[in-house]
């Protein structure tokens, strides 16, 4: 199946250099190159379209403006120069934020994330879930939830970290993955707080997990490894790891 999609950047080198990674991708289909935000938009309000990998940063209608104005909203990609776009257009609910240069192996891994969202989103309409919620958070180690193959049970310190897919959220263990139908905005607010950590807009991590915590990057058990914001990082350290340094000199 090819999913359609759609590229916009006004500085042409950049704008190539995505062209030509997208189409290395077999299961993608290039419907057009905009050269800004205006003319993207015009081919949006009239064309449907999966996926789109957009700057942010251009003149008269940027990256975030151009969503924004969008009734019917297709999966958003920035690619930028400018980490500090991070977290506004993750508050968008933009999929995925690449930080220029963007290679092929960054620009896939984004790729496969929206095309797993949009066939995930396509079982979940099939499936037609009215309530969607994890049971049975509050009582014992363990809590249940709902995926496209029906309820599952899960203890809490089998969860090394969770990444956000939008309405959706992709749950990992030590050897598989679960793709929970609820956003990570949600399983915040359930999961309890002494044992999960949100440590960037896409990610929350089980703090029991963590082997090593750097300036931007938090190394979990079994080879994982998730980004960290600096405010974010300051909040674990106060909250779950100060407390159990071991001192220089003991009192």
């Amino acid at each position: 199946m090819k999913y359609s999609c759609l590229i916009v950047d006004d500085n042409e080198i950049e704008r190539d250099a995505i062209e030509m990674h997208l189409k290395k991708i077999p299961s993608l289909d290039i419907i057009a190159v905009c050269t800004d935000g205006i003319e993207a938009s015009q081919i949006l309000s009239t064309t449907l379209v999966d996926i789109v990998f957009s700057d942010i940063d251009m003149p008269e209608l940027s990256g975030m403006d151009l969503l924004k104005s969008l009734k019917k909203q297709p999966l958003f990609i920035f690619i930028t120069s400018f980490s500090e776009y991070a977290a506004e257009s993750f508050n968008l609910d933009a999929l995925d934020f690449i930080v220029k240069p963007a290679t092929f192996e960054r620009i896939l891994k984004a790729a496969n994330k929206a095309i797993e969202y949009i066939e995930l989103r396509k079982q979940v309409n099939k499936l037609q879930v009215d309530h969607i919620s994890i049971e049975d958070k509050t009582d014992g180690d363990y809590f249940f939830f709902r995926e496209t193959k029906g309820i599952t049970k899960l203890k809490y310190n089998d969860v090394i970290y969770i990444e956000s897919m939008g309405d959706f959220s992709k749950l990992f263990t030590r050897i598989d993955k679960h793709v929970i139908l609820v956003s990570l905005k949600n399983l915040e607010k359930q999961l309890p707080s002494k044992i999960f950590f949100r440590v960037h807009k896409q990610y929350i991590i089980n703090v029991n997990h963590i082997v090593t915590l750097t300036t931007h990057e938090v190394h979990l058990a079994h080879n994982f490894s998730v980004p960290i914001s600096a405010a974010n990082r300051q909040e674990l350290l106060e909250k779950s790891i100060d407390k159990k340094i071991l001192s220089r000199f003991s009192k």
